[in-house]
């Protein structure tokens, strides 16, 4: 199994080319479903991820081929379907649900097994079958996977209220309408850019979907799709991950792609810990002010509120900083495992429940540490990078899932790290 081993002291300069969003290809890959003709991707990561939903989708029928190293991914459905997604794969990927709401659309009927992924809390596919069933279907839960079926073969518009703003939902509803009969009207709709790109890539193919980037999106179903070329957005979360990574060790860094509508709430306390955000013709330069990085409370909450997904790279930050942060996780319960680790470096951390405590200590130690998911695993290496002496993290298989070429992105602007197998 492989370790990354980092070594802390050095400041930082250079450019980080940012990557295609991970969870907008994964959204973006089953819209395939939808159409008999080519769907084109470009700007995909080249992730462990994207590897798994292609094998997914490769199971239901489709024809995927990945180009230019695997930044294209060319994808067409047009032969017999099988609406069945088996758990071997599933399991491996909470994103692989996002294939019911486009079979169900496309064929009337399926069966996706219930979903796997980081063990970060629960997240219940109850509002995706909920938002379905308004729409005419019957879904039964039996033997671990989702039956569904469309009353009278084929779903029907309909009026969903959402009792809080699920992204996987939004998507799997979003999809799902285009192809239904009438007018679907989703409320307390998710309005995270993923949606927005979704929404993008739907419209390319001739779907009829208004609001979308607010807490109100309005469907209108088509009888066919037809293909498109679509270009995924940039990745913000692996755009704020290496925004702190000068601001953890020092220098400048300018993230190539970055724009600061994605990341605005987390660049806001960037601020406010004194790191400069400035924009560039190319994306985005970032450098810690003269001083000690301040302390700063976080909230997490959904879009546009500040990013689950960058809490534990931003505790990491805040290790080091003058004074005492707060953080309070709303989203997922079970998102402070990367705790324990940065204690293991010396960090001063108290978690109660959902809320953790973080007392700026003078220096992390350099220690051996476990990547217990995606984001903690980056958040270790961000410390690792800002310690004193020598940090290994093992466990770092999270990393494909979610980070392309991290080592040589981060060696690329002067990091001491590199990858070992063991």
């Amino acid at each position: 199994m492989d370790s990354i081993v980092v070594k802390g002291g050095g400041t930082l300069s250079g450019q980080i080319p940012i990557a295609g969003a991970k969870n907008a290809c994964l959204t973006l890959m089953p819209a395939t479903l939808l159409s008999e003709e080519p769907l084109t991707l470009t700007n995909a990561p080249r992730l462990s991820d994207i590897r798994t939903m292609t094998e997914l989708l490769r199971s239901l029928g489709a024809e995927v081929t990945s180009m230019q190293d695997g930044q294209v991914q060319a994808m067409s459905c047009h032969g017999q379907i099988n609406t069945r997604a088996e758990y071997d794969i599933v399991r491996k990927m909470r994103a692989s649900n996002l294939v019911l709401g486009p079979l169900l659309a496309r064929e009337g009927h399926a069966e996706v097994s219930l979903p796997g992924g980081c063990a970060i809390g629960a997240r219940p596919m109850d509002i995706h079958t909920d938002g379905l069933a308004l729409m005419g279907a019957d879904i039964d839960l039996r033997d671990g996977y989702l039956h569904a079926k469309a009353s009278g073969g084929s779903l029907k518009g309909a009026v969903i209220d959402f009792p809080f703003a699920s992204v996987g939902a939004t998507e799997n509803i979003m999809m799902a309408a285009t192809l239904a009969k009438g007018t679907t009207v989703i409320n307390n709709a998710a309005r995270e850019p993923e949606i927005v790109d979704l929404a993008k890539c739907l419209r390319a193919m001739g779907a009829q979907i208004d609001g979308d980037g607010t807490s109100r999106i309005e469907i209108q179903g088509v009888d066919r799709l037809h293909g498109a070329t679509h270009r995924v957005v940039t990745d913000r979360i692996e755009l704020g991950t290496y925004m702190l990574a000068p601001a953890m060790c020092g220098g400048e860094v300018e993230l190539l792609g970055g724009r600061i509508d994605l990341v605005a709430a987390f660049c806001e306390k960037l601020d406010a810990a004194g790191v400069d955000v400035t924009e560039t013709e190319t994306g985005l330069k970032v450098a810690r002010r003269n001083g000690e990085i301040k302390a700063v409370n976080v909230t997490t909450e959904p879009f546009p509120g500040f990013p689950t997904d960058l809490q534990a790279q931003m505790m990491a930050l805040l290790c080091t900083a003058e004074g005492t942060s707060v953080l309070e996780e709303k989203i997922f319960e079970n998102r402070f495992m990367h705790a324990p680790e940065l204690i293991r470096m010396g960090a001063d951390i108290e978690v109660h429940g959902g809320t953790a405590t973080v007392t700026g200590v003078n220096k992390l130690k350099g220690a051996p540490v476990m990547a217990t998911d995606l984001r903690a695993s980056v958040s270790l290496i961000l410390a690792g990078m800002a310690a004193e002496g020598e940090t290994k993290v093992s466990r770092v298989y999270h990393l494909d899932r979610g980070y392309e070429h991290v080592v040589a992105k981060l060696r690329g602007v002067g990091a001491n790290i590199e990858r070992i197998k063991e």
